[in-house]
């Protein structure tokens, strides 16, 4: 059990390192909507999206991690969306 306490210790700093860049993505999106209001500009930029996700997956080393990566960049830019759709809500 001693070799899986170190691993989940590891995880778990991972998971601390990840919020930080969650909670500093999230502030940069609040920038982001900033914008799109001023300019009246729709919260969705499929294209945008496209090339994110186009460029992420090929900046994946491991390839076999590619599809779980898709799911994660796609889940977290749904968030970003999500959150400048509350955000224009609240104004």
């Amino acid at each position: 059990m001693e070799k899986l306490e170190k691993i989940r210790l590891e995880i778990n700093k991972i998971d601390k390192e990840m919020i930080k860049l969650f909670e500093k993505r999230m502030k940069i999106v609040e920038e982001v909507i900033d914008f799109k209001i001023k300019n009246n500009m729709k919260i969705l930029d499929e294209d945008r999206e496209k090339q994110v996700i186009e460029r992420n997956l090929n900046l994946i080393e491991n390839k076999e991690l590619e599809r779980y990566y898709l799911d994660f960049i796609v889940k977290v830019m749904e968030i970003s969306r999500n959150y400048q759709k509350d955000i224009l809500d609240k104004k």
